[in-house]
């Protein structure tokens, strides 16, 4: 080849690749989820798969510009991290959480990438951001309810469950549900109702906590939001069925089991909306100036069975009000 060819030829051999560089598509973006659910519980899959569909819509999909990988941490926190410890030797883009529980770890592990948590309580408290308009840092994502939620679970409970006297607020030794607790408490000397706190943080302490505290009439149950007693809903409903206990949950999920009565939010659109703020992040927005969000709408959800079998009958004005009412 003479030395005028063989230049044009590099000259062309080096040009290519610029050419080519505008037609690639764009690398795989990685997502990595870890959600408070054992891996069976269909709740946790309706979550991530309500994630998956609403990324779809935004303009990612699986295989071709985005690889979302979930692990489901039930309550086990040597486990939680050992996850989060391998999602992110895979190199993720962006982490998101679910609970409080969950997100503390992540966030003690996850330091150089954006963390999107879902459903967290206090997150200003939590220690999870500074503020709410301006989170600072590397996270951001959506709170689940204000501390007065205990006062106004109460009050719903004392609507359908009238005689109720003792109520136990199940929940996990955590910042976030002191606030629960403390409106609890408010509310609860004004219906002269005695408020117990109910510790629990595995399935065994529930089966105790709740036995002990059955033992005694006109008692009920507050079923605080974390993820002791997310891993564990079927067994409450359960318990709760056991001792004949009438009991507020935080989400549907509970009352479609077949708990008493739920008044919460709408938790598979709360993915959808950290979904979006995935779309958001890595189309570059940065998660420092990414508000976190509250919701702004809440749903009653009555199981109309439950109550029946529980000798109650469900004031009119309840199921009127009620989103869903289970026959």
């Amino acid at each position: 080849m003479r030395r005028r060819e063989f230049l044009s030829a590099l000259g062309g051999a080096a040009a290519w690749p610029l050419e080519a560089r505008a037609q690639q598509p764009e690398r795989i973006r990685k997502i990595g989820v870890v959600m408070a659910y054992k891996e069976s519980d269909p709740n946790g899959q309706v979550q991530v798969e309500a994630f998956r569909q609403q990324l779809r819509k935004l303009g990612w999909m699986e295989g071709s510009n985005v690889q979302i990988d979930v692990r489901y941490a039930a309550d086990d926190p040597a486990g939680i991290r050992a996850l989060a410890v391998e999602l992110l030797g895979r190199g993720p883009d962006l982490m998101v959480s679910n609970s409080n529980f969950v997100t503390s770890i992540l966030q003690s592990e996850v330091r150089g990438i954006p963390l999107v948590f879902v459903s967290v309580s206090d997150p200003i408290g939590s220690g999870f951001v500074k503020d709410l308009a301006r989170p600072g840092g590397n996270v951001t994502g959506f709170a689940n309810f204000q501390p007065s939620m205990g006062g106004k679970w109460l009050e719903k409970l004392r609507e359908i469950a009238p005689k109720v006297e003792h109520v136990g607020l199940v929940l996990r030794p955590e910042p976030p549900n002191i606030g629960y607790l403390k409106s609890a408490q408010a509310a609860a000397s004004s219906f002269k109702i005695k408020l117990v706190d109910l510790h629990a943080q595995s399935r065994s302490e529930l089966e105790r906590v709740i036995a002990t505290f059955a033992d005694g009439p006109h008692r009920g149950l507050i079923i605080a939001p974390n993820v002791v007693n997310f891993a564990n809903s079927d067994h409450i409903v359960a318990l709760a069925a056991r001792h004949r206990l009438p009991a507020i949950y935080p989400f549907a999920f509970y009352a479609k089991k077949g708990g008493l009565i739920s008044y919460g939010f709408d938790a598979a659109d709360q993915f959808r909306q950290g979904a979006a703020y995935a779309d958001k992040i890595l189309r570059g927005a940065k998660p420092a100036e990414l508000p976190v969000q509250h919701p702004t709408r809440f749903e009653i959800v009555v199981n109309l069975r439950t109550a029946k079998a529980l000798g109650l009958s469900v004031p009119l004005q309840i199921q009127q009000f009620a989103d869903e009412v289970i026959q």
